[in-house]
Parts: structure tokens; C-alpha cells; sequence
């Protein structure tokens, strides 16, 4: 991979940026607040609505257990660009509603992008940043993701009053706008090395199975918040339609303050010690979402929550890559691993939720347990083992 030196190193982190915006960000939080809408044109009916909603996830799966794989045959940097004009190629294809099925293909198209760039643009970006930044690094590549949540609860209503279709025109728009503008400030495209899983010492496997684990209890704890959120205001609280959709926002602002705060916390604290002060954060967070009914205390307890799901992302990045520093084809490897362990518990958390939901008569309360249970089994977890080192 070619060398990148000086601003450039600004150029190529902004381009990451933008990868995960498009990728994540857009492809999958911009739908949220498109659901009402999309009923209500009568493109689809309620339950294929919420159907679709699912193939995003489904295909963040796939992109995460294919990413490296691909990035292997024709290089990661290819694979980052290909993805990002693909996420805009499908944004174009959903503002016709051909049919349920097109949808679902372009959906799950979108959604294998944004898995593959996840696994990808961290190895490609880090490795040309200062040991001593990375963390902030790391964060502001995956701002991106805070950045959707953002956009999803303030771009896309003022899209929509143009139209659906023109909403979904916009987001393509902006994404290969962002596409383009980042181009040239990826550096040259290489294949990653090939790991034999021989190569990692025992320890440090061990090491790693830990932090799939906790990574897996992280995405259980995020999704009902990240998912439920506007549905527990609006029919939990009794909150209007407009309010619930203003907590969105506050869940917004808390994903923008997230990965760059939890970054620069890595940088002074270090990867494993700012996952647990994160992680007793949110357990705490949940704890009070679940006690509490006053806007100012649900409105805090929103914010915390919302820094974890982008803010999360950079912090096992950097642990995983903590514990790898020799090789950078073994780090790629062990995140696409990570990745693949919280795409799969976040399925299954999301199916978990809804069945607790409608099993409870609409109590949320449950839910919210589960996650608060699920941010203190990962603290536990990453408190007993706090003291494997770093590298072997």
C-alpha cells in the first residue's frame, strides 16, 4: 500500500469518514425514519415495510464474512470504492418501487457494502496514522456512523418534502457526491497479506475470543435504543409522534459526540480501559431509560446511549489491532472476525427484541433490561480478564 504522508493523512481519514457515512450511516439509519412514509404512500404494506428493514442487516452480515475475502482478489481499496458507488447505485434503484423483491435485493446490496467497508476501511486508514492517534483517528473514520443517525433524524425529513422518491434520489446524490470528492485521497490499491490462523500465538487467540464475546453483549445492548427507540416514546412514554421523533435527534447528537470523545479517551487511557469506563457508562444509561418517564431524565439517559453504537466501533477496532500490533493482515482478519460476532448477535437481538415485545404486551421495560443485562455481562467479562497484556 502506498505511503501517505503529511495533510494527506487528513485527505485519507475525511475519505474514510465518508465510507462509513455512506455505507452505514445512510444505507441503514436513513431507512428509520423513511418507514412511516413508506406506508403511508402505500408502496408497500406495514409488514413488508419492516421486512425490508431486515435485509440491511442481513447483507451487513454477508459483507462482513465476505469483505476480506473480495479485498484478498482485487484489493481493499478497490473494494472500499466499489462499495461506496454500489450504496449509491442502490439508494438510486429504491426511488422506483418496482416491487417488494427489488427492494429487498437493493436493500441487501446495501447492506453488504456497509459490512464490507466496516471490515475493510480501518485497515486501510490506521495503519498511515501516529501510534499516538489512532484512537482519534479511528473515531473520526467512524463518525460516519454518527453522522447518519444524524442526518436520519434532520436531512431526511426535509428530503421528504419534496417526495419519497426524491428522497431517495437526494441520498444518492450525496453519496456520490462524498464517492467522488474522496476518490484520490485513498492511497494505492494493494491486496492484504494472507494470515495462517498459526501465526497468532494461543494467548492472543484467547485474547481475541474475549473481545468477539463482549463485542457480540455490545450489540445486544445497542439495538434496543438504536432500534426502538421512537416506537418506545411514542407508545412506552405516551409521547407525541414529533417528540418521539426530537428523542431521535437527541440519540443523534449523542452518535456524533461518541466516536470522537471515545477516541481521544483511548489516546490518554488506552482501548481496554476506556471499554470499560464506556461500557459502566451505559449500563447505567439503560438502567436509568428503564426507571424513568421526566424528559430531562430520559433525554440524558438517550444521549449517553446514542455515543456507544459509532462510539463502540473504534474502541474494538483499536483493542483488536492492540493486540495484533505485528501484523496488519492478522488485524484485518481479527476485525472482519468482530464485525461477523456483532452482525450476527445484532440479528439475533433484533428478532429477540421484537419477540420479547409483543410476548410482554408492548412492555419495554423488558427490553431495556435485556440490554442493560447485556452492557453489565460485557463489563464483567472484559473486568476478569483485564489483565491479559497486550501482545504476547
Amino acid at each position: 500500500m502506498g505511503a501517505v504522508r503529511g495533510s494527506n493523512v487528513f485527505s485519507l481519514i475525511a475519505a474514510g469518514l465518508c465510507a462509513s457515512l455512506i455505507g452505514i450511516g445512510l444505507a441503514r439509519f436513513a431507512y428509520t425514519p423513511l418507514i412511516p412514509p413508506l406506508i403511508a404512500a402505500h408502496w408497500f404494506s406495514a409488514d413488508t415495510v419492516v421486512f425490508l428493514a431486515a435485509a440491511n442487516l442481513l447483507g451487513y452480515l454477508l459483507g462482513a464474512m465476505g469483505g476480506k475475502r473480495l479485498a484478498s482478489a482485487i484489493g481493499s481499496v478497490a473494494v472500499l470504492k466499489a462499495m461506496m458507488l454500489l450504496t449509491a447505485l442502490s439508494f438510486l434503484a429504491c426511488a422506483i418501487p418496482v416491487s417488494a423483491i427489488w427492494f429487498f435485493a437493493w436493500r441487501l446490496v446495501s447492506g453488504t457494502a456497509g459490512g464490507m467497508i466496516m471490515v475493510l476501511v480501518g485497515g486501510v486508514v490506521l495503519p498511515h496514522v501516529p501510534p499516538t492517534r489512532k484512537g482519534m483517528a479511528a473515531g473520526a473514520i467512524f463518525l460516519g456512523l454518527g453522522l447518519g443517525i444524524a442526518a436520519s433524524g434532520t436531512l431526511v425529513p426535509a428530503l421528504l418534502r419534496a417526495g419519497l422518491s426524491e428522497t431517495w434520489v437526494g441520498l444518492a446524490a450525496l453519496s456520490l457526491s462524498a464517492t467522488l470528492l474522496t476518490w484520490r485521497a485513498w492511497p494505492v490499491n494493494a491486496k492484504p497479506p494472507k494470515v495462517e490462523s498459526a501465526a497468532i500465538p494461543a494467548r492472543q487467540r484467547r485474547a481475541l475470543a474475549h473481545v468477539y464475546g463482549q463485542y457480540g453483549l455490545m450489540a445486544i445492548g445497542v439495538v434496543p435504543s438504536m432500534v426502538f427507540l421512537v416506537d418506545y416514546a411514542v407508545r412506552g412514554l405516551h409521547w407525541s409522534v414529533d417528540a418521539g421523533g426530537l428523542l431521535w435527534v437527541v440519540f443523534g447528537l449523542g452518535a456524533l459526540v461518541g466516536p470522537l470523545s471515545y477516541g481521544a479517551a483511548a489516546d490518554r487511557l488506552g482501548f481496554a480501559r476506556t471499554i470499560r469506563l464506556t461500557l459502566a457508562i451505559q449500563v447505567l444509561a439503560a438502567a436509568l431509560l428503564m426507571s424513568v418517564s421526566s424528559s430531562w431524565s430520559v433525554a440524558i439517559a438517550v444521549f449517553l446511549l446514542g455515543t456507544f453504537p459509532p462510539g463502540a466501533v473504534p474502541l474494538v477496532l483499536g483493542r483488536v489491532n492492540e493486540l495484533l500490533k505485528a501484523s496488519a493482515g492478522a488485524q484485518q482478519a481479527a476485525w472482519g472476525r468482530a464485525t461477523t460476532a456483532f452482525a450476527i448477535a445484532q440479528a439475533a437481538a433484533g428478532y429477540l427484541d421484537s419477540f420479547l415485545l409483543t410476548l410482554s404486551g408492548g412492555n419495554f421495560t423488558v427490553m431495556f433490561a435485556v440490554a442493560c443485562a447485556a452492557f453489565a455481562l460485557a463489563l464483567s467479562w472484559e473486568l476478569m480478564t483485564r489483565t491479559i497484556p497486550a501482545s504476547a
